[in-house]
């Protein structure tokens, strides 16, 4: 009997542990080393942040079901982190320093470990600093159980290759921030886009510039940071040579950029969209699809014939390089290249679309989902009739291209995505170029909720002021913002209007949320929607998984200079960051970062310059002229401000004023006024403001301690010319100064000017 009993256990027992067997899950292990290295992708060696030894970081795949064990070892001399983009993980898991977890110290290891609930395309990156920019990008792809019912039969088993692409920059990332803060043109000079009064006139817009400059705007871009070079999977050119004809490939594309949107133009035919953001859509057949920062595509290519390899290319939205994936061997078809930008077309419809308070005007024009491309007026391959066609248009009866208010604002009707009426806007001006829009897109399976449970709305408006590079919502940066509240399990819908003149890639962590596309039911899930300026979409989620949840803008250098908000879903304690009130205002800070400028003239009449210290609202600067006698003396002017409002044209401040002159000898004793300054040496304190009138021009009211007044008019770095700047100073102490600079490197120019107290002088300029 004992016998028996001891034989029924032991079978009990390997019962039990061949079901644990059966339905344990795989672990799934990798160890990452972050290290520091030298690149030399541009001409330059350069420091960089290698993975494993390699950049981009290694591809990490997994099966759905599995779970992912990533052990990260930093060698580095700073912390460092991941974040897992796109990929459905606990919130401490979420890779976000101060928002869900410590940062990893130099010289230790950090585990993630998390459950894989997914399949599809996604990437993972650094969310430390600018690391993302130096390296820290790679690909993280989880493929489907192989029993998966939404399997897709000549998709889901093609050969498959993953793409990540990227840029490249031999400039230190903070040092591009803090150039991009103080409205550096360095940049357009590199690319050729610096749309001076001398280009405008030879391109027959000078009204054009002038009227841009009325409405205080600088120079029309569409990206604001010039790379050295463009990459697919770290290289300028790439090749896959095992491809035939006849040969159907997918690739998984991953935007790994910090602010480049990339348009994808295949030289073997059409381009057949699959997935985007991980999730699968009903395939969509199109000429060139752009992808925005962040997102990702899945596409299917064919190869058309032997002997041949077919270039995937991908342009930069800014036109000003590529980068090249070759398929097939032999000789190398290349697909055609896109032309330079019409730049002074797209500052016209900027000027036509901008008040002079710097908000959007309201066209009668209801924008959404990338349908109507705004940039089209500058692309040379377009038709040229876009413009003519948008003027004659009543955007409201256009059911087919635009969004209608129906049950609540831009919800769309169902539209037909092979519909001639939906490509009116893209083919038609783009002499019949298909190009992919947000509206095309339909997810294979339902995505609307499962019930009616009521549905919280949300407006956020993007904002942001390209004089100062400041980007925020609903004006305000994430440093002047409280964590948004939320329950679990509540539902949003996110109304998102875009009020500047830049696109944004809105990217949510932690979710996919509905597409408002008017494919009903069938709405499209992504995790990255991309906003042109002027529109309006429409986006809801779920929020069924507690913690704070990172949404931002995913330009990197748009994030680092405030456009980010926070999901605080549910009343969550994360282990990682016992104390999160002080961890997020560590978060905040790194989002409202004091930036430092200088500038000196050594020249033959005296030296003068300037210092600056501002992040995103406060200013303090100083500035000082020299001279090499008495005559010419001394002048410093410190002012401690605040820019206000949302374009930042004023800002009031309290200033110090110091100088050494001998009187008597200066024929400008008195202001116009009639205020009189009869002492060698003066100090005053005092209380004033700075104003930015039209043409870009500073208005200067000061009151100082002792009764004078002073107002002042300037303006620095009028563009003449692609390298020569003019600028100006005039004030009621019949003090003037006019001048040229020559730009010839990024920190050093030439020199001249006329100040009434210096006289003439001629020198090198030196800036910071």
């Amino acid at each position: 009997m004992k016998s028996s009993n001891k034989i029924k256990g032991l079978l009990m027992l390997i019962f039990l542990f061949s079901s644990i067997s059966l339905f344990a899950q795989k672990v799934v292990h990798y160890d990452l080393y972050v290290t520091d290295t030298i690149v030399n992708f541009a001409g330059k060696e350069k420091h960089a942040i290698a993975v494993n030894g390699q950049i981009p970081m290694p591809t990490l795949e997994f099966t759905e079901g599995d779970i992912a064990e990533i052990v990260v070892h930093n060698k580095l001399k700073k912390s460092t982190s991941l974040h897992w983009h796109g990929v459905w993980v606990p919130n401490e898991m979420d890779g976000v320093p101060y928002l869900t977890q410590k940062p990893i110290k130099p010289g230790t290891s950090y585990t993630y470990r998390f459950p894989i609930k997914q399949s599809g395309t996604h990437w993972y990156h650094s969310h430390s600093g600018y690391q993302e920019q130096i390296g820290m990008y790679g690909m993280f792809i989880m493929h489907k159980k192989e029993d998966d019912p939404t399997l897709r039969k000549g998709i889901d088993d093609l050969p498959t290759v993953p793409v990540i692409l990227s840029e490249w920059t031999n400039m230190n990332p903070k040092n591009i921030q803090r150039m991009l803060h103080y409205a550096s043109d360095w940049f357009a000079i590199k690319k050729g886009t610096t749309q001076s009064y001398w280009e405008a006139l030879k391109e027959g817009h000078f009204g054009t510039k002038v009227n841009n400059e009325w409405k205080r705007m600088l120079a029309m871009d569409v990206s604001d940071v010039h790379y050295d070079a463009f990459l697919t999977n770290g290289k300028k050119e790439n090749q896959l040579p095992q491809f035939k004809a006849g040969d159907k490939v997918r690739l998984r594309i991953a935007n790994g950029g910090s602010s480049d949107y990339f348009w994808l133009t295949y030289a073997g035919g059409k381009i057949t969209v699959v997935a985007n953001d991980g999730n699968d859509v009903e395939p969509v057949e199109v000429d060139r699809l752009l992808i925005g920062v962040s997102e990702t595509y899945d596409i299917v290519v064919t190869i058309p014939k032997d002997d041949m390899a077919y270039e995937l290319l991908a342009t930069p939205e800014d036109r000003s390089g590529s980068a090249s994936l070759f398929l097939g061997s032999g000789m190398k078809h290349k697909a055609d290249r896109l032309p330079a930008l019409k730049y002074f077309e797209g500052m016209k419809m900027m000027n036509d679309m901008m008040k002079m308070n710097g908000d959007m005007k309201d066209m009668g024009m209801n924008m959404s989902l990338q349908q109507m491309d705004m940039n089209a007026v500058m692309y040379p391959e377009s038709s040229g009739n876009n413009e003519d066609e948008m003027k004659g248009m009543d955007m409201k009866k256009e059911p087919d291209t635009l969004q209608k208010n129906d049950e609540y604002k831009n919800q769309m009707p169902e539209m037909d995505i092979n519909s001639h009426s939906e490509h009116k806007m893209l083919s038609d001006n783009d002499n019949g170029i298909v190009t992919l829009n947000y509206g095309m897109l339909k997810s294979p399976t339902k995505t609307n909720f499962k019930d009616d449970r009521p549905v919280r709305t949300i407006h956020l408006e993007l904002t942001g002021n390209m004089n100062r590079y400041v980007w925020s919502m609903n004006n305000k940066t994430l440093s002047e913002s409280d964590k948004i509240p939320v329950k679990k399990g509540e539902r949003l819908r996110l109304v998102l209007h875009n009020n500047s003149m830049m696109r944004h890639p809105m990217h949510l962590h932690g979710f996919d949320f509905r597409v408002l596309n008017g494919k009903g039911d069938y709405a499209p899930m992504k995790n990255v929607l991309d906003i042109m300026p002027m529109e309006t979409d429409t986006i809801e989620f779920e929020a069924n998984t507690e913690g704070d949840w990172f949404f931002h803008c995913h330009i990197l250098y748009h994030m680092m200079s405030g456009m980010n908000r926070v999901f605080s879903v549910g009343d969550y304690d994360n282990p990682e960051l016992p104390n999160k009130e002080k961890a997020y205002k560590t978060l905040q800070r790194e989002s409202n970062m004091m930036f430092f400028a200088a500038e000196n003239d050594f020249a033959t009449n005296g030296n003068d310059g300037k210092m600056m210290l501002e992040n995103a609202r406060w200013s303090l600067g100083t500035e000082w002229r020299l001279g090499y006698n008495d005559k010419q003396g001394y002048e410093s002017e410190t002012h401690f401000g605040r820019y206000i409002g949302k374009m930042q044209w004023f800002m009031p401040f309290v200033g110090f004023d110091a100088r050494y002159r001998r009187n008597g000898i200066d024929k400008h004793e008195k202001n116009m006024f009639g205020q009189k300054d009869n002492k060698d040496k003066r100090a005053a304190f005092s209380l004033g403001f700075n104003y930015t009138l039209p043409m870009l021009v500073i208005f200067q009211a000061e009151a100082y301690h002792d009764g004078e007044v002073r107002l002042q008019l300037s303006r620095e770095d009028i563009p003449l010319t692609p390298r020569l700047r003019g600028e100006f100073m005039v004030n009621t102490d019949y003090e003037y100064m006019g001048g040229l600079r020559y730009i010839l490197t990024k920190n050093i120019g030439i020199r001249a000017h006329y100040d009434s107290d210096m006289g003439f002088g001629v020198g090198l300029n030196l800036n910071y």
